[in-house]
């Protein structure tokens, strides 16, 4: 004779048991995975966003010691700002900085932009310029290098922010001296 099956047999149990574990168990790791999700999706996105800013800072940096008028320069890097929108969410800062007599010294700057930010080199055609030792090292007296800011304020687009305290940053900034 063959053992009968009933639902209400120990093994039904189990598996019923087993089934309500794996639901509580995943429960307990979907939030985790999300905001893991969240997390990948906007660093990810300010990453590559940082990227587009070093060619653009390259771009301007490349067009103005060639030659070209630092306003066409900018002009230029604002035109060729795919994905980022520089004219509504950022600043372009082009600066020219010569050695004169020993001092690094700014002898021309354009800013174009939707935003309104304070160059790190400094500001003020005349004024004292702030580049680092190895550029100020290779610029001899009486030679020019042309730097390129770029700044962009991200917004994040997934809510992480609001479930953790990650520090995401607001500003992007990026610069090229050539």
């Amino acid at each position: 004779m063959a053992a009968s099956r009933h639902p209400s047999s120990s093994a039904a149990r189990i598996a019923a048991n087993q089934s309500g574990q794996a639901a509580i168990e995943f429960g307990f790791i979907a939030p985790i995975l999300i905001v893991l999700l969240l997390a990948v999706v906007d660093f990810g996105r300010a990453l590559n966003y940082m990227e587009v800013m070093v060619g653009l800072t390259r771009q301007g940096s490349n067009l103005a010691s060639r030659g070209t008028a630092l306003s066409a320069s900018a002009a230029a890097v604002i035109a060729g700002d795919s994905p980022l929108n520089l004219s509504k969410n950022g600043e372009v800062i082009i600066t020219s900085v010569a050695n004169v007599k020993n001092v690094t010294t700014i002898t021309g700057q354009v800013s174009q932009g939707g935003l309104s930010y304070t160059s790190q080199v400094g500001t003020g055609v005349g004024s004292k310029a702030t580049v680092p030792a190895a550029s100020s090292a290779v610029l001899q007296n009486g030679q020019t290098i042309y730097v390129t800011e770029v700044f962009y304020t991200f917004q994040p687009i997934t809510p992480i922010g609001q479930f953790v305290t990650i520090v995401m940053p607001s500003t992007l900034y990026e610069v090229a001296y050539f």
